[in-house]
């Protein structure tokens, strides 16, 4: 592992320098490419640095301990040696877990869709609380989040609500909400107290650059249409909302967030974009036998996943088994133990593939 550690690093400094050459500023595909492989890179060799620092303080401790005659310097090397032994070997797991294959989506930025399912008025609210939930939850990791479109609910909430997610890792950590999340409560509009389940489904896709997938413009049919939203005075009076078609695919998306039709396309396109990526990488994978039945990714979206059970105060995560009785923080964006768990799963199912190959 340290000969592996050591060529990382080596490999880190030498993507440092590239990174401070003319041509390749001047490249953005490719200065992208390195700063984001100088950015993971950097996460392994702080962690290796760490590493290296306690396996000489170990060092130093056993040899204090072998040599001094002194007792009581004998005594806080022997102290010392208990704290420094089980770091080591938390380091040691840390570093295994970043050592792993890591999905190359992990870093992009995302497009969250959510939609009411089953419900009705009801699957709308939970849609806008889900939608709230996950607000907070990127404002505590300090992530921007932009809306793209919305179609509200005639009771509150959204019949459908598509965002934008930008910052650090997004995908890596919202990738696993993708699916059906349950909720079971007394709606506001049950007279006789009736508990109901309503449920609302979610799809996390990671957000494409340019270069990243190719759109022929041909193939795309654009539509310009009123907004129907908050909006001013521009509302039904222009053509500002965008419609796009992929017509190879079938694929659609559109955007009437914006006054402005030229932002509004931009947004859309985005969109149309992260979808045709991920179909196609779905493809791919399929193709390249990659399809795996996976535990807590890669299965189908109409997968029941979450229920958020309001009587009980519950929130349980059906994939694997993982249960907490503070509802009321979670819905607050405090889904950071969910998202904690799930990554702990996937890097075990990802450690024991790598022991069946």
């Amino acid at each position: 592992m340290l000969d592996k550690l050591e060529a990382i690093s080596q490999r880190y400094n030498n993507v440092n320098e590239e990174l401070m050459q003319p041509d390749v500023m001047s490249d953005l595909k490719r200065y992208k490419a390195l700063n984001k492989e100088y950015k993971e890179l950097g996460k392994i060799v702080a962690e290796y640095r760490n590493y290296q620092g306690v396996l000489s303080n170990i060092e130093n401790a056993r040899q204090v301990i072998s040599t001094e005659k002194d007792e009581d310097f004998r005594q806080m090397a022997k102290d010392e040696l208990d704290e420094l032994l089980p770091e080591q070997e938390r380091l040691e797991d840390v570093i295994k877990d970043l050592l792993l294959p890591k999905d190359p989506n992990d870093s992009k930025d995302v497009i969250m869709e959510i939609r009411a399912g089953a419900g009705g008025d009801e699957a709308a609210i939970f849609a806008g609380d889900l939608q709230r939930m996950y607000m907070r939850f990127a404002e505590k990791q300090n992530w921007k989040m932009e809306l793209i479109d919305a179609m509200e609910g005639t009771a509150g909430g959204y019949k459908e609500i598509i965002v934008a997610v930008r910052g650090e890792d997004v995908y890596g950590k919202l990738k696993f909400e993708s699916g059906v999340h349950r909720v079971q409560r007394v709606p506001a509009t049950e007279t006789q107290g009736r508990i109901h389940t309503s449920v609302a489904s979610i799809v996390v896709i990671p957000e494409v650059e340019e270069f990243d997938v190719e759109l022929n413009m041909s193939d795309i049919r654009k539509d310009y249409f009123c907004s129907s939203g908050p909006g001013g005075q521009s509302v039904n009076t222009t053509y500002s909302a965008v419609r796009l078609t992929h017509l190879p695919s079938g694929l659609v998306a559109q955007c009437q967030d914006q006054k402005s039709q030229l932002k509004n396309f931009d947004k859309a396109l985005a969109v149309l974009r992260s979808r045709v990526y991920d179909m196609e990488l779905a493809k791919k994978n399929e193709a390249d036998g990659l399809v795996r039945k996976s535990m807590i990714g890669g299965g189908d979206r109409s997968d029941k996943i979450r229920t958020y059970n309001y009587p009980q105060g519950r929130v349980t995560d059906h994939r694997i088994g993982y249960t907490v009785y503070n509802l009321s923080s979670v819905m607050e964006g405090n889904i950071d133990d969910f998202v904690e768990q799930l990554r702990i799963a996937e890097s075990a199912e990802r450690l024991q593939e790598g022991v069946a190959k």
